[in-house]
This record gives C-alpha cells, sequence and structure tokens, in this order.
C-alpha cells in the first residue's frame, strides 16, 4: 500500500513539472506589472518549443493601453515597426538573420513605451514564426493553450500621497494634515516635559531651604 502511495505520488510530481515546463514555454512580457502614466522597459521573452527554429516574432500593441517608442537592437535579429495612419506604432516585427532560436533556447527582446494613464492591463498579441512555416498565435485568454500575456496596470497614486503603516494610501491634504499633526504633538510633548523639568527643579530648591 504504501509503494503505491509513493508511487502515485512521484507520477502527481513529474506530471505537475511537465506542466510547470509547457506554461513557463509561453511567451510572455515583463514586467507582469506596471503603473498608469509610468515609462516602462518591456521585455519580450519567447522560447522555441520545436526543432524547427523560431525566425520571427511578431507583437501587436493595444493603443488604447500603451505607446511603445523605442526598440532595443538585439544581435542576429532585425526588426520592423508598424504604424498606422497617425503615425502611431502599432506593432514590431522582430526577424532573425542567422539561425534563430533553436528548441533549447530563448531569446529576449526589448522595448520602452509609455502605460496610459486610464490603463487597467496590457494585452500582448504576439505571433511565432517557425522555420518550417508554422505559426504560434499567442492570443488567446489566460488559461487557454496559447494565452496572450497580460501586464496589469496599477492605478497611480494622488501627486503628495502617502502610505500609512497599514498599507493604505492617504491623500495629500490628508497626508499633510497627518504629518503637521504628528509635528504639533511632538512639539507639544516636548514644551510639556521642558515644563515639568521646570517644576521638578523649583520643588526640589524648595525643600533644600526647609
Amino acid at each position: 500500500m504504501f509503494k503505491k502511495i509513493m508511487l502515485h505520488t512521484g507520477l502527481l510530481l513529474v506530471g505537475s513539472m511537465l506542466l510547470a515546463g509547457i506554461a513557463s514555454a509561453h511567451v510572455v512580457v515583463y514586467p507582469k506589472e506596471a503603473t498608469q502614466g509610468s515609462y516602462e522597459k518591456f521585455t519580450v521573452r519567447v522560447p522555441s518549443e520545436k526543432d524547427s527554429p523560431t525566425l520571427k516574432v511578431e507583437v501587436k500593441f493595444p493603443l488604447d493601453s500603451v505607446a511603445i517608442s523605442r526598440f532595443e537592437p538585439k544581435a542576429g535579429w532585425t526588426y520592423e515597426i508598424a504604424k498606422d495612419t497617425a503615425g502611431k506604432i502599432t506593432g514590431v516585427t522582430w526577424k532573425a538573420t542567422g539561425d534563430g532560436l533553436s528548441s533549447t533556447e530563448f531569446g529576449d527582446f526589448s522595448m520602452q513605451g509609455k502605460v496610459a494613464d486610464a490603463a487597467t492591463q496590457i494585452v500582448w498579441k504576439a505571433y511565432q514564426t517557425y522555420k518550417d512555416g508554422s505559426v504560434v498565435e499567442w492570443v488567446g485568454a489566460d488559461g487557454s493553450d496559447k494565452p496572450a500575456s497580460v501586464t496589469t496596470v496599477k492605478t497611480k497614486a494622488a501627486a503628495g500621497s502617502t502610505t500609512d503603516s497599514h498599507g493604505q494610501v492617504i491623500a495629500g491634504a490628508a497626508a499633510a494634515g497627518s504629518s503637521s499633526s504628528s509635528s504639533n504633538t511632538a512639539l507639544y510633548l516636548s514644551i510639556a516635559a521642558v515644563v515639568l523639568g521646570a517644576l521638578s527643579l523649583i520643588v526640589s530648591a524648595t525643600k533644600k531651604r526647609k
């Protein structure tokens, strides 16, 4: 009985490791979190999953969520920028000038841009082309076989705001009021200490006279 339990446990562990390996092979854009209105360096990590090398990677940008403006050169690869009629950059395609990415390799492709002020998430649709002509479309929903990578966008804190000891955001005026209150309290305590010290000296001097 014990041997059977150990065997089943081992099979489950192996299965979970295989699934983790499959999940990690997805095209992913980092960072996974960003802040509204911030300028970020985004890195597209592309693993090659087939015996046939990866020769082309295309990524489309959701213009309502992010504005990409710069691209980092990558040795062995060229890139082409796609624009709309208004001149906004809508996507980029990296193409290998050599052998590309083999089945045991991955590549990082970096770019820079500004997160939209009202964005809540950035959905990155990517298309991976292999030498054999097959194309893997990473455009599906979370949990699908070929999910699009998603960057969660956090709300930008108000100017002058801070956080309290519990991690709660305090608005600028409230924060200033809290700071002012704390300063006043410290001042009052200092004055009280001086007064008490003076009274103690007076009492001590009076006792000596008696």
